[in-house]
């Protein structure tokens, strides 16, 4: 993918192609990390590379079960477990984690386009405090760009923890692993350097 999204013959296209570049984003902040660094909390946030691409993979599973009336946890029961969706554990990796986060994109993918309709409504849970209580429902376009929200955002949290980590940015990351060549503007990272 390139540092930018194709043009698009239609929205659906469209939408799914900026969550795919938000997510090359996020992985992109992981690219050439052992998993100890990947771990690694170097800011005054709790947060870490694996621990952001972890948390949005299970966000955007999550998002499609509710496009698919999934029933989901009680809010209660779900936060039970919600820090450690932010942390990338001692017996996970990140290829373990990348390779799941490859599988929630691929559903995506395949469950937007079995939708004939990106009108088509998405329930708001009742019992998550964050969520309007006036609203009933969402659209399917809504969950989209929803999605592209919270992966851009947590994209961001991730190249500032890069960069606290080793001092690579975002867009040498991307040229290293896109492969793109050497300019007088922009070398592709590589480690060590």
């Amino acid at each position: 993918m390139a540092g930018k999204v194709s043009p698009t013959p239609d929205e659906r296209s469209g939408l799914l192609g900026f969550l795919a570049q938000q997510r090359q984003a996020m992985k992109a902040a992981v690219y050439g990390l052992t998993d100890e660094q990947a771990r690694a909390v170097p800011s005054a946030s709790e947060l870490s590379v694996g621990g952001l691409v972890k948390h949005v993979s299970s966000t955007e599973s999550e998002w499609i079960d509710r496009v698919l009336r999934v029933e989901p946890k009680p809010f209660a029961e779900s936060m039970a477990g919600y820090q450690e969706n932010y942390r990338l554990g001692p017996d996970e990796t990140m290829d373990s984690v990348l390779a799941g986060y490859d599988r929630v994109a691929a559903r995506t993918e395949e469950v937007i386009a079995g939708i004939a309709d990106l009108d088509q409504e998405v329930p708001v849970p009742k019992d998550v405090p964050w969520f309007p209580p006036d609203v009933d429902a969402w659209s399917v376009r809504w969950v989209l760009l929803h999605l592209i929200e919270e992966t851009a955002r947590h994209a961001g949290h991730a190249d500032i923890i890069r960069e606290s980590l080793d001092g690579a940015t975002a867009m040498p990351l991307l040229a290293a692993v896109e492969g793109w060549p050497a300019t007088d503007w922009l070398k592709p990272w590589q480690a060590g350097e």
